[in-house]
């Protein structure tokens, strides 16, 4: 006598969106450091290097009137968020080229070949967190009340990432030169951001200016666990309008533009 299996419950989009999307993330992880001798270090080898060698140049040899101290926490909470960002954008001009066979061949939802470089690389930066934790405690760096302002920073700059992301990928498979473009823009971005500097160092008229880079509210919220003091009210409200803005964008651009990417890739 047999018994019947029960049938298997059929997965709804949404899970069988988040099925793919976290396959297809974790493969990168794996493929990324598989063959890395210091694997998980590299995702904060190179924060940390440009955190040091910035540090040097501000403290050992420059009079610096810029940012707070300890220095190199300052720094690190403005570089580990950027090189997500930075790395996540970068890598969105690929997004469609790299795997085009399997963008074309599978019936996967376009958006996750985008998605899934914004969760790998955010994944790398929380994987990096506890750098700046162990820098915090070895220069005396107290976390305060601003922590609580932690999770809506990384839901800003996912957001904003994204919607970033899924404007440039399709752009880029029509207008190849827009992945150098790219480069240089992130370079620019790279100095117009509070990162090696708070926007209260700016000069008085500029700061406001420089609040509608939707980072400069973003980098603020994240440099109020140990510094409270940086959240600047009206960079962050921008922020959070500039990137729903980039959001929806994002999704418009994509929407109207996924079909045509699948002919030409």
């Amino acid at each position: 006598m047999t018994t019947a299996l029960p049938p298997r419950r059929a997965r709804s989009r949404s899970e069988a969106y988040r099925q793919s999307l976290w396959l297809l993330t974790s493969r990168d992880l794996r493929v990324r450091y598989s063959t890395s001798f210091l694997g998980y270090f590299w995702s904060v080898l190179e924060p940390l290097v440009m955190a040091v060698i910035y540090w040097f140049v501000f403290t050992q040899i420059v009079q610096r009137t810029i940012g707070a101290e300890p220095y190199i926490v300052f720094l690190l909470a403005g570089l580990l968020p950027w090189m997500w960002f930075n790395g996540a954008v970068g890598d969105a001009t690929r997004a469609f080229i790299k795997d085009a066979k399997l963008v074309r061949s599978t019936r996967i939802p376009r958006t996750v070949w985008i998605n899934r470089i914004v969760l790998a690389k955010g994944i790398e930066f929380l994987a990096s967190i506890p750098v700046i934790v162990i820098f915090a405690l070895i220069f005396g760096a107290a976390p305060t009340w601003g922590v609580l302002w932690l999770p809506l920073a990384v839901l800003l700059q996912t957001v904003l990432t994204v919607g970033l992301a899924m404007m440039i990928a399709p752009l880029v498979v029509f207008f190849r030169d827009l992945e150098r473009a790219v480069k240089l823009i992130l370079r620019f971005l790279f100095y117009g951001s509070p990162i090696i500097y708070g926007l209260s160092d700016l000069p008085d008229g500029l700061e406001l200016w420089a609040s509608f880079n939707p980072l400069a509210g973003i980098i603020s919220l994240y440099r109020a666990s140990f510094f409270p003091d940086q959240v600047e009210p009206i960079a962050v409200i921008i922020a959070a309008g500039m990137s729903l803005l980039f959001l929806c964008a994002g999704i418009l651009v994509f929407r109207r533009m996924v079909r045509s990417v699948l002919k030409e890739i």
